[in-house]
């Protein structure tokens, strides 16, 4: 079982799937008479918090501007997968896909995926509340409480799944300490569920295009007499895998034994 190669790139898709999500936020600064004065499109990466907090940390003082690191900024990460029982299929059902292959016909087959929960956060940094509002308020009246994106699994297999993001908590932190040269960081943390799916490696394996069944009238074979022959071929015989077709079965008897 282990040992064979294969990557669907399943967990890398549906993490670039989430980032996307919130990759054209933008805030707007206004002077006193409420006239626009800057739009800002908050640059997006995918990062632990921990790193931007010792960022932050490393260079405090707003004196020193040409070293620090520039809010507003997020970050996301995966922060837990977890198997998710309740979602469970049908393990020997499969996906199936027919393709051209070196000896004619292929049947590319995948079997149900496995389903699991992954865990992001999203985490925003501003210098101030007023923006930090903006930005969260861009993103929360699209989750109720889930939202929706559609992912292309198995390409090969034109296989694509729905997968809903689910918005878990929002939780809030203002960094401020100190005198009045310390840098201010507003920080929220949105938790997010993507309830998705994981597939195993894909198998190919040749079209079956007529089936023989021999019946006789004892287990030996090597000394029983053959009483019937049963062949089933599809209607019509060109059909493939994937097409709407009948069959046709031909039944042959033996009186001699053959």
């Amino acid at each position: 079982m282990f040992g064979n190669y294969y990557y669907n790139e399943s967990m890398r898709k549906m993490t670039v799937a989430f980032g996307q999500l919130f990759n054209n936020i933008q805030i707007k600064r206004k002077d006193s008479t409420g006239a626009v004065v800057q739009s800002i499109r908050v640059p997006l990466a995918y990062a632990p918090k921990e790193k931007f907090l010792v960022r932050l940390d490393q260079q405090p003082d707003l004196d020193e501007r040409e070293f620090a690191i520039t809010l507003p900024r997020m970050s996301f990460e995966i922060s837990q997968i977890a198997y998710d029982p309740t979602r469970k299929l049908n393990r020997i059902q499969k996906f199936k896909q027919v393709k051209a292959g070196v000896d004619g016909k292929v049947l590319d087959y995948n079997y149900m995926p496995v389903p699991y929960n992954i865990s992001y956060n999203l985490n925003i940094f501003t210098a101030t509340a007023e923006s930090g509002l903006q930005i969260v308020e861009q993103i929360l009246p699209y989750f109720q409480p889930d939202y929706t994106v559609t992912v292309n699994a198995i390409p090969d297999l034109n296989i694509k799944r729905d997968v809903p993001i689910i918005l878990n908590t929002v939780n809030y932190e203002d960094s401020y300490s100190g005198d009045f040269t310390t840098r201010r960081a507003v920080i929220y943390t949105l938790t997010f569920t993507a309830k998705t799916y994981l597939f195993g490696p894909a198998n190919t394996q040749k079209v079956i295009k007529e089936v023989k069944s021999d019946l006789y009238t004892d287990t030996d074979t090597t000394t029983a007499t053959r009483e019937e022959q049963i062949i089933v071929v599809p209607d019509p015989t060109s059909a493939n895998a994937d097409d709407d077709f009948g069959f046709t079965t031909t039944i042959e008897f033996f009186g001699n034994g053959k």
